[in-house]
């Protein structure tokens, strides 16, 4: 797989946004605007290094997908909260999600055939690259990033489920996915997530998601989450499954010791996963 590929479908040229560059200003941007609640296009200028025009791209952009509300002369907050589009996601916690996904072949049968789902997300998009040259492997997934990563290599099978494009994760989701998911034998289920917690189980942003990621969860032997340090301890809107009905969890060393500790305590496996080429 070239480099061009994999920068294609693993970070934003497919969600609409040009360049690396310009994914980690928008992000900031949000971030900027988030702390301050509302800011000016001078501020973002001088805090940025960006043009007012290049600026008034990003916030249009921003706008469009809700993650802000425009102002004449800046942006403000928006109170939905919405979560971030794939492509954004895909700049943050980069090292951790590399060294999370160095991790799995580890814990695969792979010199047995054997068959993977790989929910969508950007850590997940990770765990496909490292799962790419694996011949054994039957990859399962309603992930359009997954599935794109993996065309080239022809020697591995690939499924896709059916499904309505969610547009945020670039994934299928609803009852043809599940379906999907139903009709096949599944050896391991790999979730991304948006958050972790022993209390609230695996959770994440949308609930037609949740029920299509929970429909892969049950059509597997076992359930591995992937999730770096920054969802660990958080829950968000809808619970894919419990904490007790995962197996193993890939996290980083950034992760909060003490949750690890409570899920850990449940029966879950913790992998704590350390980039020591950051």
């Amino acid at each position: 797989m070239t480099a061009s590929r994999e920068e294609s479908y693993g970070g934003s040229n497919i969600a609409g946004v040009s360049s690396g560059n310009r994914s980690r200003r928008m992000l900031a941007i949000l971030e900027i605007v988030s702390e301050r609640g509302s800011v000016d296009l001078a501020e973002l200028g001088t805090r940025l290094s960006a043009s007012p025009a290049t600026l008034r791209r990003d916030l249009a952009h921003l706008a469009e997908q809700q993650l802000l509300i425009r102002t004449h002369g800046g942006a403000s907050s928006s109170e939905r909260g919405a979560e971030l589009p794939v492509a954004l996601r895909d700049t943050q916690h980069q090292a951790a999600k590399r060294a999370i996904a160095r991790a799995v072949p580890a814990i695969l049968p792979l010199q047995d055939r054997h068959v993977v789902a790989l929910s969508g997300g950007t850590t997940t998009a990770h765990v496909a690259r490292q799962l790419a040259y694996h011949s054994n492997l039957t990859v399962v997934t309603n992930s359009l990033t997954v599935a794109g990563m993996l065309a080239d290599h022809h020697e591995m099978r690939v499924m896709m489920t059916g499904g309505f494009l969610r547009h945020p994760s670039l994934e299928l989701v609803g009852g043809l996915a599940e379906a999907g998911f139903n009709a096949v034998n599944i050896g391991t289920a790999i979730l991304g997530a948006a958050g972790v917690c022993a209390d609230a189980g695996v959770t994440t942003h949308d609930e037609t998601e949740a029920r299509t990621n929970h429909a892969m969860a049950v059509s597997a032997q076992r359930t591995v989450v992937v999730a770096d340090g920054s969802k660990i301890g958080n829950a968000a809107l809808a619970r894919m499954v419990e904490i007790t009905d995962i197996q193993i969890l890939i996290t980083d060393s950034s992760a909060d010791p003490t949750e690890l500790e409570k899920i850990g305590a449940t029966g879950v496996e913790v992998v704590v996963a350390d980039d020591q080429r950051r």
